[in-house]
């Protein structure tokens, strides 16, 4: 479901010290099928698609919905944040919320880029539904990743274990679950 509700799409291009967040266009899908096959991007994801599959499956412009951004640095894609709201199966305490999501290609990490970008698309989401809480899920083994939720003002909602490793579940802004 990525259902936001009230929200205008596609936005004006939000615009960062450093970054651009944009809604997706035809000349991202070869980034798209990278980030998507990259075995670095999906470790802690269950593993990459196979390329062939996705070339086959992604459609000119991929992932072209509401709360769906692609994140650009110096004209060129560099990753994706997504906000959509989260479905139960993912947790009981996650459904109906905003689930917040990013990949970005292994050669912008270390460089708080996904902190910018989903700073920006978070303060985006929050222009047109003040104090919505927003879900994160990463699995506890991804560092970067639990880092991240911290500095973004995510707190722990629950841990439980899922794709054969510990996941974690932190919410930010509304009440707790």
């Amino acid at each position: 479901m990525t259902d936001l509700g009230p929200v205008a799409w596609p936005p004006v291009p939000i615009r960062t010290e450093r970054l651009v967040l944009r809604e997706s266009e035809g000349r991202d899908r070869a980034v798209f099928v990278e980030l998507h096959a990259s075995p670095e991007v999906h470790a802690y994801l269950g593993g990459p698609r196979p390329r062939d599959e996705l070339e086959r499956e992604l459609p000119a412009v991929p992932e072209r919905w509401p709360g769906s951004f692609v994140v650009e640095l110096d004209g060129a894609m560099i990753g994706q944040i997504l906000l959509r709201r989260a479905p139960g199966r993912l947790r009981p305490a996650a459904e109906g919320k905003v689930d917040l999501g990013y990949l970005f290609l292994p050669g912008a990490w270390g460089f708080g880029y996904a902190a910018e970008a989903c700073e920006a698309a978070l303060d985006w989401l929050d222009g047109f539904l003040p104090g919505e809480p927003v879900v994160l899920a990463t699995q506890t083994a991804n560092a970067a990743s639990m880092r991240l939720a911290a500095k973004l003002g995510f707190t722990e909602v629950e841990r439980f274990r899922a794709w054969d490793a510990e996941q974690w579940l932190g919410q930010r802004g509304g009440r707790p679950a």
